[in-house]
This record gives C-alpha cells, structure tokens and sequence, in this order.
C-alpha cells in the first residue's frame, strides 16, 4: 500500500462513489421513448418495446432494477435498466411508454421524478 498510495486513494474514492450512488435517490426530470424506437435493439441487446416496463440511464448497469416516482402525483414504478443514455442529455432517465402511462406524464412528455435502486435487485 506505501508504495501505491495514489493507486490506493483513488481506488478508495471510485468503490466510495459508486456505494453512494447505490444508497441514494437521484431526484431529476424524466421523459419517454418516442415511437420510431419500437423494433430497435437497446445498447444491452433487448429489442425495445413500449409495452415492457424497462427505462435508459446514463450509468446505472443493465439489469437493475429501480422505483420511479412522479414527485407532482406521487405515483410510482418499477422498470429494469436495459439502455443507455447519452452523457450529454439534461434527462436523468428514459422510460418506456408502459412505464409513462403508470406515472400519469404521456400528456406532458417530462416530469420530476425521483430514481431509487432496489438493492435486492442489483446485476
């Protein structure tokens, strides 16, 4: 470790963020697929359907599985990661439209939601 303690710091500091990152809520703004992606393949190789309960994020691993709540009605939804957003996208997350419609926002288009990880369902 003495010989190393910069490689040491800095693998400290990356399994301390992604532990945060695990432990916390994400609080941001949500939006959903548009239909011209039906029939498309995700980035985790699922062929994407609006009818499945799946969403995009910038980070989270595909598979893992997270609550999503409307912050202005207070309605929720669990969906699995399969996709990738890109880096640059003032969004947090993408849902499927099956998971829009349970969040009361297809009228609206966006909405503040928040984003939790259901520990148990971690890849």
């Amino acid at each position: 470790m003495q010989k190393y303690p910069l490689l040491f710091l800095l693998v400290c500091a990356f399994i301390g963020a992604s532990k945060a990152q695990q432990d916390s809520a994400e609080k941001c703004v949500a939006s959903f697929y548009a239909d011209k992606f039906i029939g498309r393949k995700c980035s985790s190789g699922e062929v994407f359907s609006q009818d499945k309960f799946t969403a995009a994020h910038k980070t989270l691993k595909f598979g893992t599985k997270v609550k999503v709540t409307n912050l202005k009605n207070d309605s929720s939804v669990i969906v699995v990661i399969n996709d990738r957003m890109p880096p640059h996208s003032k969004r947090c997350i993408d849902l499927s439209k099956a998971g829009a419609k349970r969040l009361n926002f297809i009228a609206k288009g966006v909405t503040k939601v928040k984003v939790e990880i259901l520990k148990d369902s971690l890849p």
